[in-house]
């Protein structure tokens, strides 16, 4: 810390022994006031200096060996605190009644972790020095911290003694009875306050929330409906009597009472807000079960147009239409309220990530690419909108837009293995689609080194492989894998077949082929490969008659037309 190599420079006075007796005293204080002269300045190396020359002349002068305590504390290293230690020890030895040297003692001991002793001290202040019944919390504080319950309990009442009813004491009682299982006692507390301040609406709450926790919902509801009866327009407490109502099962005065609190100017807007997002919760939570409550989302839809009618240009209230609605799985009404969100407000990145995300979903790759642009104007370090931009440019089939926009999310996702990997996956499939073998290759290896579970990438990168019978052996692998990843996905059945084919394993391939029609008709690519596999197995008629299907679903494909006219594979 600033000071330690200062202690050596002296001013060239006479030494302390050779002052005459009387003068000591002026010499010392006239040091003494440089150092609080530069301690003002917090040039700390010079005040310490002059503090240790005031004690040369006078070494029983408490208030220096203090100031250097507090100067030490203000370094990091341990010898600066066990120096500030030692000091301020040797202040409280030469005056006991100065509360400030205990409380600099109390904040030394708590940065060496001496919690006993830093108790220990505001104990010994509160017994020294009277009127500083003020930090019987701070002490109270340092035994809860030091897990001494018990303790923390009886300073608390000490502090209720001196002080009367108040609320820190109160609370962090009934946290400690809560702790201990003591739940009468916390509930007692509870009352002692609503008691000492009847019109105080936060402690009437907090009751209340202690209640339901113990399933007491009776005397829970009770209290709120009682503390309304006196104070009608406690907003707050009409909030949390909805909750309650829910909670206890009385579920039509719970509708009935957030109904009217919607139309409440009273309410904030925000806490409307919450209270709807509740039944948003509710309805997640039955739709991650299968279930469906078609009376609740009517309701969640009546609450939300009202909302909506009271706050149209509110981009919290539109923010929440668009989860609603995506709970819902409506898909298009979500993707309404998330663009009216981001229209009033730019600075919802949850809402434009929403919003891409169901374009993209709904290939309206236009739209994606526009409000990809205009959300990376307020967020340009945000990877998803980049990753987002991509899918859009992709799908338009702008592979050197997507893999500009890619590259750039691509350098903000290091931390995101998952996210790495689908970037990684699109990046491959836009450099092979330019012809980039090498960068695509590189691509699909390091999307796999990050998820090696993403079938996507599995089935694409095998797939391109065996079009260029390249690496096949690879490809089977990788192929093989993301078909027991997903094996009724008749794409990556094709793809693994299509391998096989490649490697000249045909009767494999026929094996494999044939769980596509097995449950489902079949793509025209599909029955062309098909066709391929027989062909090579001598079964030329058969393989003639899949490219005829083929040729039905798929008209254009003048190979394909090729294969049929002249029976045989080119």
């Amino acid at each position: 810390m600033q000071g330690q190599g200062v202690l050596a420079q002296r001013h060239k006075k006479n030494k302390p022994s050779e002052v005459a007796t009387g003068a000591r005293s002026a010499v010392a204080e006239r040091f003494f006031m440089d150092g609080e002269k530069f301690y003002i300045l917090e040039d700390y190396s010079k005040a310490l200096s002059f503090f240790q020359q005031s004690l040369e002349y006078h070494a029983d002068n408490a208030a220096a060996y203090y100031k250097i305590a507090d100067i030490c504390l203000k370094g990091n290293k341990e010898e600066d605190l066990a120096r500030a230690a030692k000091n301020i020890e040797t202040a409280l030895q030469l005056e006991k009644k100065n509360k400030f040297y205990y409380l600099l003692a109390s904040r030394i001991y708590l940065n060496q972790h001496q919690l006993d002793k830093a108790a220990k001290i505001l104990e010994a202040m509160l017994k020294e020095v009277k009127g500083t019944e003020e930090s019987l919390f701070e002490l109270a504080a340092i035994y809860l911290q030091n897990n001494q319950l018990d303790e923390a309990l009886k300073v608390y009442n000490r502090a209720e003694v001196a002080m009367g009813i108040n609320e820190i004491a109160s609370l962090q009682k009934q946290r400690i009875y809560g702790a201990k299982g003591k739940w009468a006692e916390a509930l007692q507390e509870g009352e002692k306050l609503m008691q000492a301040y009847p019109d105080e609406e936060r402690y009437v709450m907090a009751q209340a929330e202690l209640l339901s926790q113990q399933n007491n919902f009776s005397q829970s509801v009770a209290l709120v409906e009682k503390f309304l009866d006196t104070h009608l327009d406690a907003a707050n407490s009409k909030i949390l009597l909805a909750s309650l109502y829910r909670e206890s099962g009385q579920e039509k005065k719970s509708r009935d009472l957030v109904a009217k609190l919607i139309d409440d100017p009273q309410v904030e807007v925000g806490s409307k807000v919450i209270m709807l997002g509740t039944y948003n919760a509710l309805l997640a939570q039955l739709k991650s079960k299968k279930m469906k409550d078609e009376n609740l989302q009517n309701l969640a839809q009546e609450l939300f147009k009202k909302l909506k009618d009271h706050y149209p240009q509110d981009a919290n209230v539109c923010l929440l239409g668009g989860d609603l609605f995506l709970t819902m799985e409506k898909n298009q009404e979500a993707r309404a309220e998330y663009a009216r969100a981001v229209q009033i407000d730019t600075n919802h990145l949850e809402a434009w990530q929403n919003l891409l995300s169901l374009e993209a979903q709904s290939g309206l790759a236009d739209s994606v690419i526009i409000h990809a642009e205009k959300a990376l104007e307020v967020f340009p370090n945000q990877s998803i909108l980049y990753y987002f931009s991509g899918i859009g440019n992709l799908q338009k089939k702008h592979y050197r837009e997507a893999i500009q926009v890619l590259e750039q999310s691509r350098k903000f996702s290091s931390g995101n293995k998952n996210l790495m990997s689908e970037i990684l996956g699109m990046l491959g499939d836009s450099y092979n689609a330019i012809h980039d073998d090498a960068k695509s290759d590189q691509a699909y290896d390091e999307a796999l080194a990050n998820n090696p579970d993403n079938d996507y990438v599995l089935n694409n990168y095998s797939y391109y492989l065996a079009l260029r019978k390249a690496d096949l052996e690879k490809a089977e692998k990788m192929s093989a894998h993301a078909l027991k990843l997903q094996p009724d996905n008749t794409a990556f059945i094709d793809t693994h077949a299509w391998v096989l084919y490649q490697l000249g394993k045909y009767k494999e391939a026929k094996k494999v082929m044939e769980r596509i029609f097995e449950q489902e008709k079949g793509s025209a690519v599909n029955f062309e490969h098909y066709g391929d596999i027989l062909y090579r197995l001598g079964h030329v008629d058969e393989a003639v008659a899949q490219w005829q299907k083929a040729k039905l679903l798929n008209g254009s494909n003048e190979v394909l037309n090729k294969k049929i006219t002249n029976r045989k594979i080119y």
